[in-house]
Protein backbone atom coordinates (compact mmCIF):
# COMPACT_ATOMS: atom_id res chain seq x y z
CA UNK A 1 0.00 0.00 0.00
CA UNK A 2 1.23 3.37 -0.91
CA UNK A 3 1.15 6.10 1.39
CA UNK A 4 2.49 8.36 -1.17
CA UNK A 5 -0.99 7.92 -2.79
CA UNK A 6 -2.68 9.01 0.38
CA UNK A 7 -0.71 12.05 1.22
CA UNK A 8 -1.64 13.31 -2.29
CA UNK A 9 -5.27 12.97 -1.64
CA UNK A 10 -4.80 14.45 1.95
CA UNK A 11 -2.36 17.31 0.67
CA UNK A 12 -4.98 18.58 -1.26
CA UNK A 13 -7.91 18.21 0.74
CA UNK A 14 -9.51 15.30 -1.80
CA UNK A 15 -11.05 13.48 1.50
CA UNK A 16 -13.41 13.76 3.94
CA UNK A 17 -14.43 12.21 7.22
CA UNK A 18 -17.10 9.97 8.27
CA UNK A 19 -20.10 10.67 10.81
CA UNK A 20 -17.92 7.95 13.56
CA UNK A 21 -14.91 10.29 13.15
CA UNK A 22 -16.42 13.77 13.34
CA UNK A 23 -17.76 12.27 16.60
CA UNK A 24 -15.13 10.83 17.66
CA UNK A 25 -12.94 13.99 17.01
CA UNK A 26 -14.87 16.23 18.80
CA UNK A 27 -14.90 13.87 22.04
CA UNK A 28 -11.39 13.25 21.97
CA UNK A 29 -10.42 17.23 21.01
CA UNK A 30 -8.46 16.21 17.34
CA UNK A 31 -8.78 18.71 14.83
CA UNK A 32 -8.47 18.67 11.02
CA UNK A 33 -5.00 20.10 11.13
CA UNK A 34 -3.45 17.37 13.50
CA UNK A 35 -5.02 14.49 11.17
CA UNK A 36 -3.50 16.39 8.10
CA UNK A 37 -0.42 16.36 10.14
CA UNK A 38 -0.21 12.88 11.34
CA UNK A 39 -1.10 11.36 7.64
CA UNK A 40 1.82 13.62 5.64
CA UNK A 41 4.04 13.23 7.98
CA UNK A 42 2.95 9.56 9.05
CA UNK A 43 3.27 5.87 8.54
CA UNK A 44 1.42 2.93 7.24
CA UNK A 45 1.29 0.10 10.42
CA UNK A 46 -1.54 -2.09 10.09
CA UNK A 47 -3.46 -2.67 6.90
CA UNK A 48 -6.96 -3.67 7.10
CA UNK A 49 -7.83 -5.31 3.24
CA UNK A 50 -10.93 -6.53 4.19
CA UNK A 51 -12.40 -3.67 6.23
CA UNK A 52 -16.52 -3.37 6.28
CA UNK A 53 -17.06 -0.99 3.27
CA UNK A 54 -13.58 -0.45 1.60
CA UNK A 55 -10.04 -1.60 2.48
CA UNK A 56 -8.61 0.76 4.68
CA UNK A 57 -4.90 0.96 6.88
CA UNK A 58 -3.93 2.67 10.04
CA UNK A 59 -1.29 5.58 10.10
CA UNK A 60 0.64 6.23 12.79
CA UNK A 61 2.07 9.65 13.31
CA UNK A 62 2.44 13.00 15.28
CA UNK A 63 1.53 16.46 14.82
CA UNK A 64 3.47 19.43 14.57
CA UNK A 65 2.94 19.87 17.91
CA UNK A 66 4.29 16.40 19.30
CA UNK A 67 1.20 14.95 19.84
CA UNK A 68 0.75 11.35 18.48
CA UNK A 69 -2.46 9.84 16.87
CA UNK A 70 -3.42 6.76 15.00
CA UNK A 71 -5.59 7.69 11.65
CA UNK A 72 -7.55 5.03 10.03
CA UNK A 73 -8.63 5.34 6.54
CA UNK A 74 -9.94 4.53 3.64
CA UNK A 75 -7.73 3.93 0.54
CA UNK A 76 -7.77 5.86 -2.48
CA UNK A 77 -9.45 6.89 -4.79
CA UNK A 78 -11.77 8.04 -2.32
CA UNK A 79 -9.77 8.47 0.66
CA UNK A 80 -12.60 9.12 4.16
CA UNK A 81 -11.36 9.02 7.85
CA UNK A 82 -12.78 6.53 9.49
CA UNK A 83 -11.95 7.35 13.13
CA UNK A 84 -8.82 8.97 15.01
CA UNK A 85 -7.28 8.78 18.64
CA UNK A 86 -4.50 8.79 20.81
CA UNK A 87 -2.94 5.57 21.15
CA UNK A 88 -2.76 3.67 24.46
CA UNK A 89 0.90 3.08 25.09
CA UNK A 90 -0.79 0.13 27.12
CA UNK A 91 -1.97 -1.33 24.25
CA UNK A 92 0.86 -0.45 21.73
CA UNK A 93 4.56 -0.69 21.56
CA UNK A 94 6.37 2.95 20.59
CA UNK A 95 2.61 3.37 19.17
CA UNK A 96 3.71 1.23 16.24
CA UNK A 97 3.25 -2.41 17.38
CA UNK A 98 0.03 -3.81 18.53
CA UNK A 99 0.31 -5.56 21.98
CA UNK A 100 -0.52 -8.94 22.18
CA UNK A 101 -3.26 -9.93 24.99
CA UNK A 102 -2.48 -12.31 27.67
Amino acid sequence: MEIERIRVKIGSGEYHFSDHAVKRMIKRSIDRVEIEDTVLAGEIIEEYPDDKYFPSCLIYGRTKSGRHLHVQLSLPPTVVIITAYDPDETEWIDYRIRRKKE
